[in-house]
């Protein structure tokens, strides 16, 4: 049985890293596997974000759900 994933998107402001670090570190991938996504530098993948709900970053997609950690910048600064 594979693992479910988590897809953390950022943009690498000091808001999105202090974010990721605290999702890397408490996030237990034993159990799930974590695909980081820096928008900033993965333009092409904004359209996945915004499909998945994503309205700003830093936001973490797990589950199907979005949840929105803080506030970093607008998904639509991205495009």
């Amino acid at each position: 049985m594979s693992k479910p994933t988590a897809v953390f998107y950022h943009a690498g402001c000091p808001v999105c890293l202090d974010a990721e670090a605290a999702v890397t570190r408490y996030l237990d991938q034993g159990k799930v596997a974590l695909e980081i996504v820096h928008l900033g530098t993965s333009k092409s993948r904004v359209v996945e974000a915004e499909a998945a709900g994503v309205k700003s970053v830093p936001a973490l997609v797990i589950g199907g759900q979005t949840l929105h950690l803080n506030f970093g910048a607008a998904l639509s600064a991205l495009k």
